[in-house]
C-alpha cells in the first residue's frame, strides 16, 4: 500500500513540476529537506540583503540556523523581538532586498502559485521587488487546482495559523473559514501567480517532504 501511494505522489510531483516549467518558472526538486537547504544557502552570495517572508517551512527545514552562519544582512520581520512598527519596516525593507525567501500556501498541478496574505507584503515580494525569489514548499502543498487551493487555505491552512498566532478569528473558534470581515481577517490578499513575472527571478524550490500548514 504505502509504495502505491508514493507512487502516486510522484506522478502528481512530475505533473506538477512539467506545468510549472511549462509557465516559466524554474523549479528545483529535492527529496529530503537537508539538500534543499544546503541549495538556497549556496544560492545566497555573502553581503547580500535577504528577506524572510512569513514561512513555517523555512523554520522546518533548519534554515534559519544556516542563515546566521552566513556574511549576510537578513531582513525578518517575524522576529518575535520586534515591535509592530519595527516589524512593519522591515516587511518594506524585504520588498527590495537581493534575495526573497518564502514558502507558498499552495501550487496548483496546472502550475501556479497560490497565495492568501492578510497585509500583502509576502505575495507582493513574490513577484516584484526583490532580484530572485526562493519559494520553498513540501509536496503536501500541491493541489489540483485554484479552486482546490483557495479550499485548502480556508479549511486547513488558514485557521491553523490563526491559532498558531493567537488571532480572536471565528476560524479559531469553530476550526472552519466563515469569510469574516476585516478587521479580524487574516484573508485579505489572494495572488495567483499564473506565469513567472517578467521582471522577477522567481524560482521554486520543492521538497519531497510534508512541511508547513
Amino acid at each position: 500500500m504505502k509504495e502505491l501511494k508514493e507512487w502516486l505522489k510522484e506522478k502528481q510531483v512530475e505533473r506538477t513540476i512539467k506545468a510549472l516549467q511549462g509557465n516559466g518558472f524554474q523549479v528545483r526538486y529535492f527529496p529530503e529537506k537537508s539538500q534543499a537547504r544546503e541549495y538556497i544557502l549556496s544560492q545566497i552570495p555573502q553581503h547580500a540583503t535577504v528577506g524572510i517572508g512569513g514561512s513555517l517551512t523555512l523554520g522546518e527545514i533548519g534554515l534559519f540556523e544556516g542563515l546566521r552562519n552566513l556574511q549576510i544582512n537578513l531582513i525578518n520581520p517575524s522576529s518575535k523581538k520586534l515591535s509592530r512598527e519595527e516589524a512593519y519596516n522591515l516587511r518594506r525593507q524585504a520588498l527590495t532586498a537581493d534575495i526573497f525567501l518564502t514558502g507558498t500556501n499552495a501550487l496548483t498541478e496546472d502550475g501556479h502559485i497560490y497565495n492568501i496574505d492578510a497585509s500583502g507584503n509576502r505575495v507582493g515580494a513574490m513577484f516584484f521587488g526583490p532580484q530572485k525569489v526562493l519559494v520553498v514548499a513540501g509536496t503536501n502543498k500541491i493541489v489540483k487546482d485554484v479552486t482546490d487551493a483557495r479550499r485548502r487555505i480556508k479549511e486547513i491552512a488558514a485557521p491553523m495559523n490563526a491559532r498558531r498566532l493567537g488571532y480572536k478569528t471565528p476560524c479559531v473558534e469553530l476550526g472552519q473559514c466563515v469569510e469574516c470581515k476585516p478587521p479580524e481577517s487574516m484573508c485579505n490578499v489572494t495572488v495567483i501567480i499564473e506565469k513567472k513575472p517578467r521582471s522577477t527571478d522567481l524560482e521554486i524550490v520543492l521538497i519531497g517532504e510534508s512541511l508547513g500548514l
